[in-house]
């Protein structure tokens, strides 16, 4: 049963062409936005946290920061919203979900950029 959910997952989603990223990088994910007839494209851009799940049903959560409010998104990554991602900064982590990335305020919420290759 589960090879047969994979094979059709393969075969009838459609892969976009999305750039690597990780948990600690900061990314800008451009969608769009349908009210009513109107089509607009706006932008969200934060720290990646996680990516969680494969294939299909993949999901990746950013975090940014509205005033003193922190704003936490989820996308799926086969959004048909979604238009495309862009890399601002590698960030380097240990752990692939920074869940303890919440609680730093100030100069702790940092994120040290890794070095290119």
């Amino acid at each position: 049963m589960e090879s047969l959910v994979n094979f059709v997952q393969n075969e009838f989603v459609t892969k976009k062409d999305l750039p690597e990223f990780s948990a600690g990088d900061t990314i800008t994910v451009f969608y769009e936005i349908r009210e009513g007839e109107k089509v607009r494209t706006q932008f969200f851009r934060g720290v990646v946290l996680q990516r969680r799940g494969s294939g299909a049903s993949e999901t990746f959560t950013i975090r940014k920061m509205s005033g003193t409010v922190g704003v936490e998104r989820i996308f799926p990554i086969n959004l048909p919203a979604l238009q495309k991602i862009e890399v601002n900064k590698k960030g380097k982590v240990r752990r692939a979900r920074i869940f303890y990335f919440r609680e730093l305020t100030g100069k702790k919420a940092r994120i040290k950029e890794a070095r290119r290759k």
